[in-house]
Order: C-alpha cells, then structure tokens, then sequence
C-alpha cells in the first residue's frame, strides 16, 4: 500500500523509526572505530551496482529502505574517523550529534519569533557570547550583530555586500562616487569565495602577495592602494585572513587596522579556521588586533569540530545588517503583532528559510562549556606541534614552511628521490608523489590527508585536524603508515 502522506503514524513508522535510529547508534560508534578503515573505495560504476540510486514510479518497502539506510553508510566516508584529516572539518562529537539529530526532528525555520521562540532565544545568547569574546569597545561593553550562515563562503560574499552598503551610504552625498570602481583587496592565498562574490558583487578584487609563510604582505597592500587611487577607483575593502586554508597563516591584523583606518576602508577577517583560538587562553594571541575588525567571519564547524554546518558573520556595527537587508515583507513581519517586533529576527538576514544550525553548538555548549572548549583547542595545538616535531625527525619527510597554526604542511620523499642531485627533474618527479600516495591511502581506506600545490611549490600534504578524540599514537600511525605505502613507489 502507497504510504504518500508526510505524517509520522505510530502503527506505520514507529517500528522502522526505531530500528533506523539503532542502526545509527552503531553507526556512530562504527565510524569512530580504529578497527574499520575510513572508508570502503568503490569505482562509480560499482557503487550504482551496490546501491539502486535510480527513482521510480512505486514506493519501496521499509525493508528495502533500511537496507540503503546501511549501505550508504558503509560505502560513505568516515569524517569522524580519527584517520581523516583531509579537510578543515573532521570528528564525530556525541553531543553535537544529538544536537543535530533535534535539529532534523524539530524541522524548523527560524525567522520569526512565533513559529520559532526557543530557538530565536538560542541564537540570540550564542551571538551575544561570541560578541563578548571578539568585540568590547573601550569601556568593556559588548558591542555589535551577528548572524547564523549557511556556510563561511556565504558569510564571506554577506560581509563584501555589508561593506559595499556601508561604502556607498559613506558617500552617497558625493555625486561623483558611484560611477567609480569598488576595489575590494585580499591575500593571494586567500579564500577563494573572495574572489566569487567579487563577480556577483560587481567589484574589483586585487590580490596581495603573501610572505614565506603565507601572510598577507602590508608593503604590497599599501602600493596597491595607492595604485588604484591613481587611477580614480575607490579602495573600499580588505579582507584579512586568519588561518589561511592551506598553510594556516594569520594575517598581520593590527598593520591590515591601521591601513584601513588610514585610507577608510572596511576591515573585514575570514576568521573561518582561526576564529575558535578565541576560546583558548594560551593560543589566542594569534587572533591579536580581530576586535578592530568591522566584520569577522567565524566557523564551528571547522576548529570546534561542531557538526556541519555551522557558521556566523559577526559585525561591531550594531544596525548594519538590519539596514543593509531589512524589507519588511507583510506576510512574514506584521507590524502588528502580539509581541516585540524585535524578536522577528529574520529580516536582517538575506535568507527566508534558515536551518537553526545554532542548537547543535549550543548543545555542545552546554555539555562541555566554555572551559571544555578551550582543552579540545589546546589538545589540537599540541598534536599539531607533535606532527611538526617528527616531520624533522624522521627521514623522508620535510617540512614546506614553518607552521604557526594546526596546519603542518609537508612532502613525503620517497627513497628514490632522497638523493636529490642524483636526480634529473626532482620538482617534476615530487610533484607526483602526493597524488600517487593518496591513491593508495584511498583505496586502502587506511588514511585520507588531503594534498595540493601551492604557487611554485610542487604538491605536497597538508596535516589538519579538528577531532580531539585523536592522540598520539594516531600521529606516529600517520607517519608509520605513510612511510609503509611510500617506501616502495
């Protein structure tokens, strides 16, 4: 019999709600396990042979469902595993997966106080937190907005379009100004969202060279400014980067402050990987200078291990996202209604419908509080520097740059290039390495590190980790097992 309606039914859906969420549970508890790999490789062709992805015209029974159930699971990778490190999220957290797991059950949209109160109060307490830890102005008052995200490349392209509204409402008396071009500058490392929401944004973006480390170069920014002056354009923005994607690097924030002050332009910082240093106590000095920043963007999900997605644009302007976004469309904002318009959050931001992405963060809030947050930071920092230290030790390893953040950016070199000179085209030949060792890795499900190039440099791996559930024989695993599928190519 067709089961058509979108309705729970205790005679239908209890028995099979309750055997999927105990698939689940072990699921979880599967994913995390050092005795399972990572993940299951299987070629395309193969995959579609495992698991019908085909939809037809008659439903399918329970049975069935809950069979796919499991063998999405099984053939998907494991981003919880302690032996993924491959990207700037990983890690598997009991709470944030409760958190999540209400979330779905809730399935609510948070733009309105009365199909949403709990909720609208939640993120209100989260973004009020947050401004105190980034933003205080000189008296130690808390100051400014905030907003959930649906992703840092979004709030990215909100905080361009934030300081675009506040550029032309600085100038809109100046009759002169809008027929010149908006230039917006960033790092040559950084995100490549900016460069996205320069082409929707209608704005010219100039990128700034970095140093050996990947910092944005102020000497560079600076002559550049000036450049675009000379040409009768308007420099309106710099994005700063803290915690670049690849190498990790930090801007130099207080320098990329001044500047802006000097030339009144907004300082907006892609804090997406660095921000969550702002809860540890030893390690947040490489956030000096943020609070001078018009807007911050900031991640959860990436450094706190919070569930995907998780992401909040932070601003010290107070008003700015309700002036640069409020419509006030009837249907949704009545003025008048039975409670304070002010609740009615959902104005200021560009979406309509909107996940609560906030009850996750704010479950894993509660169940390991500020300080429990901080030890999880700690804990990655020192592993970080654990993996740094026995890349030096062990032969066959090298590091790219000198790391200041989680990121230990490194190439391994097998035994046939560790005479270098003895070697004709050594980049050429190194520069193959990485995508031939992360072959292997792959489809022996044993590891999965993510590789790239980077300007000249040829390819090598980038050590990330966001999943404090990692120790110290999972780094010597790494290199242990890196070494025992390189040793023979």
């Amino acid at each position: 019999m067709s089961d058509w309606r979108s309705t729970p039914c205790v005679e239908r859906h209890k028995e099979f709600l309750e055997n999927l969420i105990t698939t689940l549970i072990d699921c979880t508890f599967e994913s995390v396990s050092r005795e399972n790999p990572v993940l299951r490789w299987r070629e395309p062709g193969h995959l579609r042979d495992i698991i019908n992805l085909n939809l037809q015209e008659e439903p399918r029974n329970q049975d069935c469902l809950l069979e796919v159930a499991t063998k999405v699971f099984k053939y998907s990778v494991k981003t919880g595993h302690p032996y993924f490190m491959n990207q700037l999220f990983s890690g598997l957290d009991p709470y944030g997966l409760a958190g999540q797991w209400l979330t779905d059950a809730l399935n609510c949209s948070v733009y309105t106080y009365e199909v949403a109160p709990v909720l609208t109060l939640m993120e209100s307490t989260v973004i009020t937190k947050l401004l105190s830890m980034f933003y205080k102005d000189e008296n130690g008052t808390t100051i400014g907005d905030g907003l959930f995200c649906p992703g840092g490349s979004f709030a990215n392209g909100t905080a361009i379009n934030l300081a675009r509204f506040w550029f032309r409402k600085k100038v809109q008396y100046n009759k002169n100004i809008p027929s010149m071009k908006l230039v917006l500058f960033t790092s040559e490392d950084a995100h490549y969202s900016i460069s996205k929401w320069g082409n929707v944004c209608d704005i010219e973006v100039v990128l700034i060279k970095t140093d050996d480390y990947g910092r944005m170069d102020v000497s560079d920014l600076r002559f550049n400014i000036l450049e675009v002056q000379k040409k009768r354009n308007y420099p309106f923005c710099v994005t700063a980067t803290a915690g670049t994607t690849v190498l990790g690097a930090f801007d130099p924030l207080i320098e990329i402050a001044d500047t802006c002050q000097e030339f009144g332009m907004w300082l907006h910082v892609d804090a997406a990987w660095g921000g969550g240093l702002v809860f540890s106590k030893k390690h947040n000095v490489l956030l000096r200078g943020i609070q001078r920043a018009d807007s911050i963007l900031f991640n959860p999900h990436k450094l706190l291990a919070v569930p995907q997605q998780c992401s909040l644009l932070l601003s010290k302007h107070k008003s700015i996202f309700k002036e640069a976004h409020s419509k006030e469309a009837p249907y949704l904002f009545q003025k008048d209604k039975f409670y304070s318009r002010d609740l009615d959050v959902g104005d200021k931001y560009l979406q309509c419908g909107r996940r609560p992405d906030v009850l996750k963060f704010w479950f894993m809030w509660q169940a390991k509080g500020t300080s429990g947050f901080e030890k999880h930071v700690d804990h990655l920092m020192k592993l970080s520097a654990l993996f740094k230290e026995e890349v030096e030790k062990r032969d066959g390893f090298k590091l790219v740059t000198e790391p200041c953040f989680i990121n230990v950016c490194f190439w391994f070199i097998p035994p046939y290039l560790r005479i270098q000179n003895s070697v004709n085209d050594y980049k050429k030949r190194l520069n193959e390495v990485a995508p031939k060792l992360k072959e292997k890795m792959i489809k022996r499900g044993s590891l999965m590190i993510n590789y790239q190039p980077l300007h000249e440099k040829p390819n090598f791996f980038r050590f990330v980790i966001q999943n404090s559930g990692v120790n110290i024989e999972d780094i010597l695993y790494v290199f242990d097992e890196m070494e025992n599928l390189g040793e023979s190519m």
